[in-house]
């Protein structure tokens, strides 16, 4: 575990398959490490937008980092340098999150609905990979290592923002529309787009859309969600900086693939 959350998380270990393992950054220098990688897919691929101190330090840091563990896919033929990890996650927990104020989602979606749920929260967060291990190998190791995270923590409630790439929404219509129409949350645990950043996801008719179609054009992230039994928010939020369109995601952990809690539970018999 990385900074502040050294004393208090749970530390699963590392789960193996292949080359490739999944474990939480111990240090500063996988903490480092992360930063790096999320500059280079956030900024160098992905066309956010750097502060000076951003583009200076080439890293992705923000507040929230000190206060998350960070959940990281290591190619163990490339090494045990930094370059190593070619994944990552950052994994919020609710009592974390209370040491700040807020989560970090809470800029974009009134988690009012959430708050109110009587169970533990989780926030995802920051996910990329880089460009050369996009697969579904290196996903199912994230997958994996949310799993155990989440059996270690009864975690009962996981959420995030996942993002749709660009910032026009009626170029992301059929997405939004599909999203909006076959998958919102219940509303005991809907979050909702800030009324001042509040973009509507309802663009078309449903008629007008391929459901089969659109959803399997829609970015890997947002499928595994879904795949996950998630639901999404009401409304969605432009974030200019990271030049994305915002949409809150929501997955109870009892709907939570069981392969996953499997392959888990193999892992500490």
């Amino acid at each position: 575990m990385v900074q502040s959350t050294v004393t208090d998380a749970i530390d699963f270990g590392e789960i193996r398959s292949g080359n490739l393992g999944v474990r939480l950054g111990h240090d500063q220098a996988d903490l480092d490490a992360v930063q790096a990688l999320r500059y280079r897919i956030f900024y160098d691929e992905m066309g956010a937008k750097p502060s000076a101190e951003a583009q200076l330090s080439r890293r992705d840091r923000d507040r929230f980092d000190p206060i998350a563990d960070h959940l990281v896919v290591i190619d163990h033929d490339l090494g045990n340098s930094r370059t190593a990890i070619v994944g990552t996650y950052r994994l919020i927990r609710q009592d974390a999150a209370a040491r700040i104020g807020q989560f970090y989602s809470a800029d974009e979606f009134d988690l009012s609905a959430l708050e109110r749920f009587p169970g533990r929260l989780l926030e995802l967060g920051r996910s990329c990979v880089d460009a050369a291990y996009r697969s579904r190998a290196v996903m199912q190791m994230l997958w994996r290592g949310i799993a155990a995270y989440v059996f270690h923590h009864k975690i009962d409630l996981m959420f995030g923002c996942a993002s749709l790439q660009g910032t026009d929404p009626d170029a992301l219509a059929a997405d939004l529309t599909y999203l909006a129409t076959h998958h919102l949350a219940p509303e005991a645990i809907r979050p909702r787009a800030v009324p001042s950043r509040y973009v509507e996801m309802r663009r078309l008719p449903d008629s007008a859309i391929d459901p089969k179609r659109v959803l399997a054009e829609l970015p890997p992230l947002i499928k595994g969600y879904l795949r996950l039994g998630g639901f999404v928010g009401d409304g969605a939020v432009i974030d200019w900086q990271f030049n994305t369109t915002d949409i809150a995601v929501v997955v109870q952990t009892d709907l939570v693939t069981e392969k996953y809690y499997r392959h888990y539970e193999r892992q500490i018999r």
